[in-house]
């Protein structure tokens, strides 16, 4: 880090600059589910984020938080702190009865600054297209939240239009940009959604010219649910994101923003296929434990969840369970400890966590089988392995071309907008990535 710290310093006494401090406009991409062989492989249909990766910078993997689920990420991006901080650790509410409760979605939810905050305290613009957790947010002058009818939850346009900030913004995107678009081309139904949320934050670009833009596109995620990694879907899925990206881009040329703006595209975590679906409370409660205890399921992985934080020998008890099952099953998952916990945000109260391995998930379960047929894709895996790692690429001006690192963390990427944008995110647990080349001033 001092090696670091005295470069920098003689970089600067030596009149050298980075080419990060030509830029001034930063746009944002979360491909849901994005993963690093989408740009590394040929066999997915992905020009734009291949040159985009050649030109630009690229990740073999960035290490997302646990449990690796889509809200808890996608806050992490937006702050640059864990989830142990930001304090939302699932994409819903755990209901006493150990299923899903409410879906977390409003931004008093997130307790610590975001990005969008900081900007807007330096008087830059910010605009957002479906990122989650960002209804009601004060901080984004153009929003467009990701939000639905929970009475209707194929319906996105009607509770969009209520809630996009300014007021009419939506309206005006349906007759400037979409059209009248019908509800199921713009939700997870149909990959016109991803094309449509692209269109939407090309609007906002040509229109507003926002300094810092944000945008969630969650079709390949839908896809993976479905089919795993692999098959026709995924890759028409991911085919439609990186559509969408060009076209994002386009509208930044179409804008004359080309020269200053920089474009990082990135995602919440990779996918596992599965096969088997595994249900560890009919443990507990064979055991005569799910009265004070049980294991709430992410997908990947099952966190426990303790009824009486008084109770301090229940996770003693709940570990030896599972030390007692036969090696069969223990062979299905990883057990997860309060250190590994802790060490990617998981929240404080959690203790213990199983982590399945490649072709197993877990569900909340406490009746049936234990072991069930589950085919398709999971994520929220402890994130020590490739497949649940997500992907990083960067496009603009002045990075370094062909540069391809080997692995970061989640939390770097907002502090390197930050650092960009030149505004401070104090709380922010990531490090700055050095992606830009330096120039000579004299």
């Amino acid at each position: 880090m001092r090696k670091v710290i005295v470069t920098l310093c003689l970089s600067f006494l030596l009149g050298w600059t980075s080419w990060s401090q030509e830029i001034k406009h930063v746009i944002l991409v979360s491909v849901d589910g994005f993963r690093p062989e989408f740009y590394q492989e040929e066999q997915w249909g992905t020009p734009n984020l291949k040159q985009m990766a050649k030109q630009g910078v690229s990740a073999n993997g960035v290490r997302t938080i646990f449990p690796s689920v889509t809200y808890p990420s996608h806050t992490t991006l937006s702050t640059g702190t864990l989830p142990h901080k930001h304090g939302v650790h699932y994409n819903t509410t755990v209901g006493e009865d150990g299923q899903p409760g409410e879906w977390i979605y409003d931004s008093k939810d997130v307790k610590v600054s975001t990005i969008w905050e900081k900007a807007k305290a330096k008087g830059l613009t910010t605009a957002s297209v479906s990122w989650p957790i960002t209804l009601h947010n004060p901080f984004i002058d153009y929003n467009i939240p990701e939000i639905w009818d929970f009475n209707r939850p194929m319906d996105r346009i009607t509770p969009t239009k209520l809630y996009a900030t300014p007021k009419g913004l939506f309206d005006e995107v349906l007759t400037q940009a979409l059209g009248q678009i019908h509800y199921n081309q713009l939700n997870l139904s149909s990959l016109a959604m991803d094309e449509n949320l692209g269109r939407t934050a090309a609007y906002l670009i040509r229109t507003y010219k926002p300094n810092l833009l944000t945008v969630h596109l969650p079709n390949t995620d839908g896809a993976q649910h479905s089919e795993g990694r692999e098959g026709d879907e995924v890759a028409r899925a991911i085919a439609g994101a990186d559509k969408a990206i060009g076209n994002i881009w386009d509208a930044v040329v179409q804008a004359g923003l080309e020269e200053e703006t920089l474009i990082l595209v990135t995602g919440d975590h990779g996918f596992v296929s599965t096969d088997f679906s595994i249900a560890p409370n009919i443990w507990l409660k064979e055991a005569g434990l799910l009265e004070r205890a049980f294991f709430f399921s992410t997908g990947g992985s099952a966190v426990l969840q303790v009824k009486n934080i008084k109770d301090q020998k229940i996770v003693e008890e709940v570990t030896k369970v599972i030390h007692q099952l036969p090696e069969r099953y223990q062979a299905m998952f990883e057990l997860i400890d309060e250190t590994m916990i802790r060490a990617r945000g998981g929240e404080a109260k959690a203790k213990l966590a199983l982590s399945g391995k490649l072709g197993y998930a877990f569900s909340n379960q406490s009746t049936g089988e234990v072991l069930t047929s589950s085919k398709g894709g999971k994520h929220g895996y402890y994130p020590n392995f490739h497949e649940i790692y997500t992907g990083f690429v960067a496009y603009g001006k002045g990075l370094k071309t062909g540069l391809v690192v080997d692995q970061m963390n989640l939390e770097d990427i907002p502090v390197l907008i930050s650092r960009v944008l030149n505004f401070n995110l104090e709380e922010a647990e990531g490090v700055y990535m050095p992606v830009f080349q330096t120039k000579n001033i004299k």
